[in-house]
Parts: C-alpha cells; structure tokens; sequence
C-alpha cells in the first residue's frame, strides 16, 4: 500500500497522502467533539480535496517510477 510499482521502495507520496487523510479526519473529530458541531458537506468537500490532491500527485509522479 505504501510501496511504489516494484513492492519493495517506501514511496513518500502514499505515505504523506495517508497521513494527511489521518491527520483530517482526526482534528474534524476533535473539532466536533469540542465545538459541538459537524457540517458534512463541509467536510466531504474538505476531504474529497485531499483525496484528489494526493492522486494527483501520485500520478504526477508515476512517470518517474521504474517500470
């Protein structure tokens, strides 16, 4: 899940992808939890934006990864 095509190499974009998702999904839940409330359409747009992100950069650099 975290490797590039050859299943052996880290790859730092998976990695920062999903620690970013992480990192959304947490602070969303300790802000719903404090504050009290929780606009989903706000977070779905939020998060679907990270989403997109991270598979843009993951194809942005598929070119550079050895076949």
């Amino acid at each position: 899940m975290f490797t590039g095509v050859d299943n052996t190499t880290w790859d730092i974009g998976r990695i920062l992808w999903a620690k970013m998702s992480l990192v959304y999904c947490a602070v969303s839940a300790y802000h719903a939890v404090i504050h009290g409330n929780f606009d989903p359409q706000n977070w779905a747009i939020g998060a679907s934006a990270i989403l997109a992100g991270g598979g843009g950069g993951l194809a942005l650099k598929s070119k550079t990864e050895p076949n």
